[in-house]
């Protein structure tokens, strides 16, 4: 796959909120399915195929701890993604407002 496909194929991955949002969470700090579930209020099969598409797409990398699925950030070989990044809102103060980490 050529530069120009690897653009193309990210920039449709990005063009979902849930997938920008799922980034920018893990632009934080690496996170668990579970607590991607609780921060979105949604069903843990949605946030699975928005994880499963952002993995293959090489967008995040997936980390399996015990029963648990950890998943990060993979752009270190994507430096076009960085002006995308910088534009995501913070979620420090989300993450730091919750009172029930599930999987921590």
């Amino acid at each position: 796959m050529n530069k120009l496909d690897q653009l193309a194929e990210a920039m449709k991955l990005l063009s979902d909120k849930t997938r920008l949002t799922i980034l920018a969470y893990l632009k934080e700090r690496e996170m668990c399915v579970c607590d991607i579930v609780e921060l979105l209020e949604t069903t843990q099969p949605n946030v699975s195929q928005h994880l499963r598409k952002l993995k293959t797409g090489g967008l995040v990398r997936e980390t399996k701890r015990s029963q648990w699925s950890y998943y990060a950030l993979n752009l270190e070989d994507k430096p076009y993604l960085q002006p995308v990044l910088d534009q995501l809102p913070s979620m420090k103060n989300k993450l730091a407002a919750r009172t029930n980490p599930s999987c921590d």
